[in-house]
């Protein structure tokens, strides 16, 4: 399969919801939408067709409605996403993100303690960290 288009930011939010619901109609979309957020059905309804165009879900006919499935899952669309921002902002770099993510954020003890954790399991399954 060629490199998906990627999906916008209000289309992102369209697809989480029918993550969450594993199969849904335009109706049952609608119905999750945050109501701040003022999408009407029609808005939906354009966010799923796009979704389903550009790859991100599978449809069914059942009676007179479509039903929307995920075609591809969460972690696979994240994973395109964050390879396509590291790209075009650190140019594919990961530590410049990671820098940055604990210079510029309120990062707890807690969430310092989970990075900790998360480097030294990291190391006792792939070893130390090899030089360039």
């Amino acid at each position: 399969m060629g490199k998906r288009q990627p999906a916008s930011k209000a289309e992102l939010e369209i697809a989480r919801i029918v993550w969450d619901l594993g199969n849904a109609t335009v109706r049952q979309v609608f119905e999750q939408v945050d109501p701040t957020r003022e999408l009407d059905f029609k808005t939906v309804q354009t966010y799923l067709r796009r979704l389903e165009a550009k790859g991100y879900l599978n449809t069914q006919q059942d009676g007179r409605s479509k039903v929307y499935s995920p075609k591809v899952r969460p972690r696979q669309v994240i994973r395109e996403t964050v390879d396509d921002f590291l790209q075009r902002l650190f140019d594919g770099a990961t530590l410049p993100l990671v820098q940055h993510l604990i210079s510029e954020r309120d990062i707890s003890a807690n969430e310092i303690q989970e990075l900790r954790e998360m480097l030294d399991r990291w190391e006792q399954d792939h070893g130390p960290p090899q030089e360039k």
